[in-house]
């Protein structure tokens, strides 16, 4: 998992969870102040999702979503040390693994050199993982707001449009998670929590993903 590389000294900053540091031999090192803390924010939200699977590799991923259906997901660490996280995605043509790339204030999927569509950015690693669970043909799941384009996995001769439909979890979610993650998906609710008790609020804040 990611770690302070070497900002450590230069933050004030509460510290990471001790089981959220890597080995020395996955070190990463971050572009900017910014990034740094875009991760911090990102890792403690990936903790709460239940589907983020920190430093499993691709070949345990792809075991893992051997069985499951087409759509199940799990995010996890990056085996490239260029790159923080990456998503793993089984699709009609077995398990996908796609790169999630970070700025200096957002995240985005990789772009392949065959697309000539760009990508959105995301300040949240969850916001761009809701982005995409529309379907590519136009479907829209339960509690999206809006529809989006299709991303496209460049696989050999294959173009496969990227579907997430299901997280793999982690670990069984705590009912108050849940209800959390309900009330996130639901823009009428969510968008009064001005008038909802301050811990409430707060609680709320801290994983603002309806996934």
């Amino acid at each position: 998992m990611v770690t302070h590389s070497k900002f450590d000294s230069a933050m004030s900053i509460s510290p990471i969870d001790t089981n959220m540091r890597l080995a020395s031999h996955r070190f990463k090192t971050f572009c900017s102040k910014g990034q740094y803390h875009l991760i911090l924010s990102a890792l403690r939200k990936l903790q709460e999702s239940g589907f983020y699977w920190g430093s499993i590799s691709g070949k345990e991923a792809n075991a893992m979503l051997a069985s499951e259906p087409r759509g199940t997901f799990l995010v996890r660490d990056s085996s490239d040390n260029r790159h923080f996280f990456t998503l793993s995605v089984k699709t009609d043509s077995g398990t996908k693994n796609l790169r999630m790339q970070c700025d200096a204030n957002s995240f985005f999927l990789q772009t392949d050199p065959k697309s000539v569509q760009s990508v959105p950015h995301f300040d949240c690693v969850l916001k761009l993982i809701y982005h995409y669970m529309a379907s590519p043909r136009g479907h829209i799941s339960p509690g999206h707001p809006r529809s989006t384009s299709a991303y496209y996995i460049y696989s050999g001769k294959e173009k496969i449009p990227l579907e997430l439909l299901r997280p793999y979890p982690t670990s069984l979610s705590s009912l108050q998670h849940l209800c959390r993650k309900t009330v996130n998906g639901h823009v009428d609710i969510s968008s009064k929590r001005d008038q909802l008790p301050h811990p409430l609020k707060e609680f709320l804040q801290e994983y603002d993903a309806p996934i």
